[in-house]
């Protein structure tokens, strides 16, 4: 049966994920009625599901109830959170540790909740830039502190696997906000604190 070289956005709606992936199977070259690929196309729906389901999450409800009042003014630090992620220039995984902290202004937030605040994001089609802009914004709406730094250090698959294929390339973002922007000496703490080893 000849494969379609194009399906109106109409069509697309009647046909399931598992009906598309097995056709992306078909068209690399695949016959997805043999016998290692035939639950695949089930297999990839519940896979890309968990690996995107930061767009069913939200802030508001992870930080549910862990928001506290706390006369406490001095940083807080979060450091080598695992975090996975794909990217959506060539829907690979890039992956890493995140380093997240905070200086509060009256507010914390329970320290269980700013790893699953990076999953948030993290679960999304992401680019590194975006992804490590948008923890920091996330905690600077949440609580309001006197500032928020973030820092990624990520491992990309589409630099090892593929294009320039660089197996020990590192690439590290940061987002500055507030005092950790202003505040040179701020700045110098939180990055002296994620070097330190444990």
């Amino acid at each position: 049966m000849a494969s379609p070289t194009a399906l109106e956005p109409t069509a697309l709606a009647d046909i399931s994920t598992q009906e598309i992936y097995r056709e992306l199977l078909s068209r690399i070259g695949e016959d997805p009625d043999r016998d290692g690929l035939q639950k695949t196309p089930e297999r990839m729906e519940k896979s890309m599901a968990f690996l995107t389901r930061g767009y069913q999450q939200n802030v508001a409800d992870v930080l549910h109830e862990a928001l506290f009042d706390v006369d406490y003014d001095e940083m807080v630090i979060v450091k080598d959170i695992e975090f996975y992620c794909m990217c959506e220039h060539h829907l690979l995984p890039f992956f890493g540790k995140a380093h997240v902290a905070y200086v509060p202004h009256g507010k914390v937030i329970g320290l269980s909740k700013i790893p699953r605040l990076v999953d948030v994001f993290a679960r999304r089609l992401q680019v590194q830039e975006r992804l490590t802009r948008q923890i920091g914004e996330a905690i600077t709406n949440a609580i309001h502190p006197q500032g928020v730094a973030v820092i990624l250090e990520a491992s990309h698959l589409c630099m090892m696997m593929r294009g320039v294929e660089k197996q020990h390339s590192a690439t590290v973002t940061s987002a500055m906000l507030g005092v950790f922007k202003t505040q040179l000496q701020t700045r110098n703490e939180f990055l002296s604190l994620v070097r330190r080893q444990s």
